[in-house]
């Protein structure tokens, strides 16, 4: 058999007019006769492809020559299904030094495409970047091209990125355009879950390594279904990789040692990316587990489920406990009722004694009132030049000792009558509060010997020095009968003064009171003035000294006479120091030249040591009286 290819035609033929040659096929041989040597252009994609490969370097003038007509027309009939985005003022804003920074999608007119794009879509983009943007194309266009630092080369790139599978998936992986972020709360409120998490989900599916990936799906989905999804993402396979930023001097590095090394800092590098990844997988799948309303139904199906077949287990065994706990329960209930009753009983009798109370103090504290009242608005009885200090003590003595109808009855007929009268059923009222007192005395004392007899029996207490015994008769004066807690008062009024390191206790203070009594009271009453008058005298020898306010006086007979400070007050002078110390407060410029001015009998110095001594007197009775209520 034999046949002949030709070669050439006429319009290929060369400009020098050679014969044309030709091949014969005789069987399985091939002879030719008359070759003649000539120059082709080199078309079609074959071409194309090796001019892809082998472009960077290549000159473009030599016996090369353009792709002709029939060429562009060829390629153009592949592509014309399918044109895509040509951008060229990107292509020349690009630099072919920095390609690992361009979008490579956007290089090829698939911006929009991207991770979507097919391969044959890529190779035909490529192609017609390669038709219309050629350097020997655009050189033949008129253009003129810089072949050092041309565009063409980050064209090249893109196509050997995004045409090698392993450099596709890494660009991809890293891809700018690709969004990371995950729904946030206010997104999940507003648009709701469905369409919060549906379109990430969809976005992420692209990474993974299992083929197909599950859908949300909807409030009607199956729990099958559900399940199916979630446990999918739980157990999520990415391929995504991040080998795309590595340093490229793994590769070109100047020895095996810098190679290894930079590639370890890759590896370390790629491996914490994909930690991040993994966690950031993770926590969409977490937060969407947590936000998926049919998560929440169907464990409350569950755990209605549970619940019920729980119910259905215990409702054997308590059947068999019904009777028993029917009796248990009436049982219960009749002692509930009679503890109620008793409670209730008890309750009605706590109030009444309480409103009793209540009652009883509210008067008592009304005939204190109205007694003290009508005392000082007569001046508390008294005549001109008698000690008003004295009588005030008289009084509070009687709201101290008298009961809420003694001080009514007192209140009534002091009110009813005038000052005269009155005088006298105060003074008989007085003599009733002495006898009472002395009675309390009596009492006590006959208290005390009994106790000090069974105590001598067993032992004795500490001495009493001469300081002590002072203190204990101006505590029992200062701290009448019918003071709460009288005597536990008595004696801390005493450890707070004495200068012995002993303790008194109440029923000590009781047992001296006793033996004072039955004793020779006024010789030890002397005795006590006599001291101290004599430390008087040695104090006004030396340097003048201040006395302390945690000091007190072994005198006991009154305030004046126990600081030796002449004359004792009159009821008007201690009016007037009274109505002085109202008018002029504490923060008064002078406070104390204009009390004087308003007192014309007595000094600056006088009304300041009265004001002391009064101070004195409270402030002692109220801190004993606060440290017993204390303990």
């Amino acid at each position: 058999m034999t046949s002949s290819v030709p070669g050439l035609d006429k319009e290929n033929s060369p400009p020098n007019g050679s014969d044309q040659g030709e091949v014969r096929i005789v069987g399985n041989k091939t002879e030719t006769s008359c070759l003649t040597e000539r120059e082709v252009c080199c078309v079609g994609p074959h071409y194309l492809r090796l001019l892809h490969t082998n472009y960077v370097g290549v000159s473009s003038g030599g016996d090369h020559c353009l792709p002709t007509e029939g060429v562009d027309e060829l390629d153009e009939e592949e592509d014309e299904t399918e044109q895509f985005e040509d951008d060229v003022e990107y292509l020349k804003s690009l630099d072919p030094k920095e390609w690992k920074e361009q979008d490579h999608y956007r290089v090829l007119g698939l911006r929009t495409k991207r991770v979507k794009a097919t391969e044959a879509q890529i190779k035909k983009a490529y192609r017609q970047k390669v038709l219309k943007h050629h350097p020997d194309k655009r050189k033949a266009a008129g253009e003129r091209v810089n072949q050092d630092d041309d565009y063409f080369t980050n064209i090249t790139k893109a196509w050997e990125t995004l045409g090698n599978p392993t450099a596709r998936r890494a660009f991809d992986s890293i891809d700018p355009q690709f969004d990371n972020d995950l729904p946030t709360p206010g997104e999940i409120k507003s648009l709701g879950f469905y369409k919060a998490f549906g379109p990430v989900f969809e976005r992420n599916e692209i990474w993974s390594e299992n083929r197909p990936v599950p859908k949300l799906g909807n409030d009607s989905s199956s729990r099958e279904d559900m399940e199916k999804f979630y446990s999918f993402w739980f157990n999520f396979v990415s391929w995504r990789e991040f080998s795309y930023n590595d340093d490229e001097e793994a590769k070109t590095g100047s020895d095996r040692d810098t190679r290894k090394w930079v590639e370890k800092q890759n590896k370390v590098q790629r491996a914490k990316l994909k930690r991040e990844e993994m966690a950031r997988i993770r926590k969409l799948v977490d937060m969407a587990h947590e936000a998926d309303p049919r998560v929440l139904r169907f464990r409350q199906q569950d755990k209605e489920a549970k619940q019920a077949q729980k119910a259905a287990r215990q409702s054997a065994i308590q059947a068999r406990k019904d009777e028993e706990e029917r009796a248990r329960q009436e049982a219960l209930q009749k002692e509930a009722e009679e503890r109620e009753q008793r409670l209730q009983a008890e309750k009605a009798a706590l109030d009444a004694q309480k409103k009793q109370r209540e009652a009883l103090k509210n008067a008592l504290r009304k005939e204190r009132k109205a007694l003290r009242t009508v005392c000082k608005d007569n001046n508390y009885y008294i005549e001109e030049g008698e000690d008003h200090l004295q009588w005030m003590m008289k009084v509070e003595s009687m709201c101290d000792v008298f009961q809420v109808e003694e001080l009514a009855e007192l209140s009534k007929a002091l009110k009813q009558q005038n000052k005269e009268q009155g005088k006298e059923t105060f003074n008989a009222w007085v003599k009733k509060l002495d006898d009472r007192l002395q009675k309390e005395r009596k009492e006590v004392m006959e208290s005390a010997t009994k106790s000090a007899t069974g105590k001598g029996k067993g032992g004795s207490s500490s001495e009493w020095t001469p300081d002590d015994l002072a203190l204990l008769i101006k505590a029992v004066n200062l701290f009448p009968a019918g003071t709460n807690q009288r005597w536990d008062v008595v004696a801390q009024f005493i450890n707070q003064h004495t200068t012995t390191s002993n303790e008194r206790s109440a029923k000590e203070v009781l047992s001296k009171t006793k033996t004072l009594q039955s004793s020779d009271y006024s010789s030890i009453k002397d005795a006590a003035n006599k001291k101290a008058y004599q430390d008087f005298e040695k104090s006004q020898k030396g340097a003048a000294s201040v006395v302390s306010d945690e000091q007190t006086s072994q005198r006991f007979d009154s305030v004046s006479e126990q600081q030796g400070m002449g004359a004792p007050w009159t009821a008007e002078e201690q009016k007037l120091l009274e109505q002085a110390l109202r008018t002029y407060p504490s923060t008064t410029p002078d406070r104390w030249d204009r009390i004087a001015d308003c007192v014309p009998s007595r000094s600056k110095k006088e009304c300041q040591r009265r004001f002391k001594e009064l101070a004195e007197i409270v402030k002692a009775k109220k801190a004993a009286q606060a440290k017993v209520a204390a303990k």
